[in-house]
């Protein structure tokens, strides 16, 4: 059975392994996730299960006393959402995410998936959105070089030359430029479970994971296995 789950990062710590080295992990609290939906090949076209993780509230809405709708809890679930929890057997969830697996009909509706489907030596991609670093020069967004430094010269951390002045007369596309950077879909792959914590639904794996504390992680099975 092919293995994923949904998981929140907590932060990072380091911890001994049983050979006494101090190794550098970031904690995840993985699941407990349930499965929404079931898809097949016969019904939709292609196999994958659908996953909810961390319970939400229903949208309210409500009038104030001059008759105005007035709108509480934006961020629920709506109606339809509500409904698409209740078939399932469910309650509302947060977070919603789809696992394309070949197996997916091994998978039941309302199953619990928790941190004990990982062991200690699997290996993992780790896959998030990543820290905003806000409006960044060429140097930093895309690493390319500096000017001279002495005092004489002009030109220290400027972009550089462009392109050429009469031909072609313009700047090609994808040309490295300052910009925003940061905030992207980032996945930091083959990457090993340290420590599992069935109890606590715990997933201690070696190394960095990409996005900001509280930020939701989806962890699945390498596709770098036996590399």
């Amino acid at each position: 059975m092919k293995k994923a789950i949904l998981a929140t990062k907590v932060g990072m710590t380091q911890i001994f392994n049983a050979d006494g080295v101090l190794v550098p992990v970031t904690v995840l609290q993985a699941g407990p996730c349930v499965v929404t939906q079931v898809k097949t090949v016969e019904n939709d076209g292609y196999s994958a299960i659908q996953v909810g993780f961390v319970d939400a509230k229903e949208k309210v809405t409500s009038k104030d006393a001059a008759g105005k709708k007035e709108i509480r809890n934006r961020h629920g679930v709506n109606k339809a959402q509500k409904g698409h929890f209740e078939k399932a057997g469910v309650s509302a969830k947060k977070f919603v995410r789809e696992f394309r697996f070949e197996n997916a009909e091994e998978y039941t509706l309302a199953q619990e998936i928790k941190a004990d489907i990982f062991a200690e030596g699997d290996k993992v991609d780790a896959t998030a959105i990543s820290k905003g670093k806000g409006f960044q020069g060429a140097i930093k967004r895309l690493g390319q070089h500096r000017g001279p430094m002495a005092h004489g010269s002009k030109f220290h951390r400027h972009q550089g030359s462009n392109g050429a002045c009469s031909s072609p007369s313009r700047v090609f596309k994808g040309k490295g430029m300052p910009g925003h950077m940061g905030s992207v879909k980032s996945t930091v792959q083959n990457l090993e479970v340290v420590r599992v914590d069935a109890e606590n639904n715990l997933l201690l794996v070696k190394g960095a994971v990409p996005g900001p504390k509280k930020s939701l992680v989806t962890i699945k099975e390498t596709v770098k296995a036996g590399k």
